[in-house]
């Protein structure tokens, strides 16, 4: 009987994560639809958006609880609390230098191709651009300020990542403090962390329909006109995205924790087509942490790592802003010099920290940062509406492929990665499993070992 039950398990394992890969295949028919929609029927495409915009909510409303779930888990489970400091504090350090490197290589790519040259402004853009400067984005210390939820469960009501990891902080640490008395209540969170996680894996289901409704509304909205005339600045923003991602993250990747950028990112391939058919980077981030895990980081690193991530290591935003920048400044026929260039960037990779969380944040944080820094550019922005959402697809895909790396590299400084599991897992031998999006094997190795110790 124990010889047949485990050969019985992989089998019946298998049968459902072959089932997923209709789920992506739909996702890729989908995708094409949506665009072949688009471009026939433009005015009924764009009344497909709610389709697109009910899926991410979806997946937006996983969110909270699974960061929650994990930060707990991660961090109760850690002895020391200043393992915990160690990691926020290197994450910090490294997103910052990122942050900096991706507005560095914006800077000479917008500098080199002046995409902007020879274009004229109109009234009616100048007041799009004007419509663009959200009120959601704060001033440092107002940002710092919303961080601090109102009451213990609206972290989890609002949507507010950082809310809802400054909670899981303080439960994680209050729960390590505890000791054993913790422990039942450790165990309550992580079977709530197999309950979200499963109900993610019923609302991935919807991922196609979700899929076509956005792509056919992007398609039908902006059309090729659109993207004709600002071709130039949307194909050298995805170039330069190109080159940061497969360059220098490749790069850095490979020199720290010796792993091929391209093995990563074909493990992490559905999610990378989940972002496409979305354009949303958090769509992806519930699946990230699961993965991350999966593949051999630390609860602690996962859970501290990408939350955090979301909102402070957005290197694609970076590129956009500063390719958008000197789009504008061209465009207005006001270039500006190296040294009006670099005080804006910084100014914009401050403004950016505080619109963290504020939906279309580049747009948004673009235009309220100009509007802070350099009024005049402010017009300008009614350029880019247009195909923002078609640069958005490169920005959150670059956004989340600089927070994979950021985990890896986070977990091999710490030391805080199974390097053994990374590459059976790269390699293919240990699958993820997509019908619960957890790693099952620490809950079934408790099995044997109680009954080894009735034995």
């Amino acid at each position: 009987m124990a010889a047949t039950s485990p050969d019985t398990a992989p089998a019946a394992a298998r049968v459902k994560r072959d089932r997923t890969h209709y789920l992506y295949i739909a996702v890729i028919v989908a995708v094409a639809l949506g665009i072949a929609v688009g471009l026939i029927w433009p005015d009924a495409a764009v009344e497909l958006k709610p389709l697109g915009t009910g899926f991410v909510n979806l997946i937006k409303m996983m969110i909270s609880p699974i960061i929650f779930c994990t930060i707990v888990l991660g961090i109760g489970s850690v002895r020391k609390a200043a393992k915990v400091g160690a990691v926020g504090g290197i994450a910090l350090g490294y997103f910052t230098v990122m942050s900096l490197v991706a507005l560095s290589i914006g800077l000479v790519v917008g500098n080199v191709l002046h995409p902007g040259d020879g274009l004229h402004l109109t009234e009616a853009l100048k007041q799009t651009g004007h419509a663009q400067v959200s009120s959601d984005a704060l001033p440092p210390v107002d940002f710092v300020l919303s961080i601090i939820p109102t009451t213990f469960v609206s972290a989890f009501t609002q949507q507010q990542v950082l809310q809802t990891l400054l909670v899981a902080l303080l439960t994680g640490f209050a729960l390590q403090a505890m000791g054993p008395v913790g422990q039942p209540v450790l165990r309550g969170v992580e079977h709530i962390q197999r309950l979200v996680f499963r109900i993610l894996s019923m609302v991935m289901w919807a991922a196609p329909i979700g899929a076509f409704g956005a792509i056919a509304a992007v398609t039908g909205s902006a059309g090729l006109d659109a993207l004709k005339s600002l071709a130039v600045l949307m194909l050298g923003f995805y170039v330069t995205c190109f080159l940061f991602v497969f360059i220098v993250l490749g790069a850095v990747l490979r020199l720290v924790s010796g792993l091929n950028i391209f093995s990563l990112f074909k493990y992490l391939a559905r999610e990378f087509l989940l972002i496409l058919s979305t354009s949303s980077s958090e769509s992806a981030l519930p699946r990230l942490i699961a993965k991350m895990e999966h593949l051999g980081v630390s609860k602690p690193v996962v859970g501290i790592t990408v939350p955090t991530g979301y909102s402070f290591n957005l290197d694609g935003t970076m590129i956009y802003m500063t390719m958008a920048s000197l789009y504008i400044a061209d465009a207005l026929g006001t270039p500006m010099s190296v040294g009006e260039q670099i005080p804006l960037l910084l100014f914009l990779l401050l403004a950016s920290k505080g619109a963290a969380g504020v939906s279309g944040a580049g747009l948004a944080t673009l235009a309220g940062g100009l509007q802070s820094h350099k009024p005049a550019l402010v017009d300008g922005v009614g350029l880019i509406v247009g195909i923002d959402r078609f640069m958005s697809e490169a920005r959150a895909l670059t956004n989340f492929a600089g927070n994979a790396v950021a985990t890896v590299l986070i977990g091999t400084w710490t030391k805080e990665i199974d390097k053994a599991r990374v590459e059976q897992v790269l390699a293919g031998e240990l699958p993820f499993d997509e019908t619960t999006l957890l790693d099952e094997d620490a809950v079934s190795s408790e099995v044997p070992e109680k009954e080894l110790a009735k034995a």
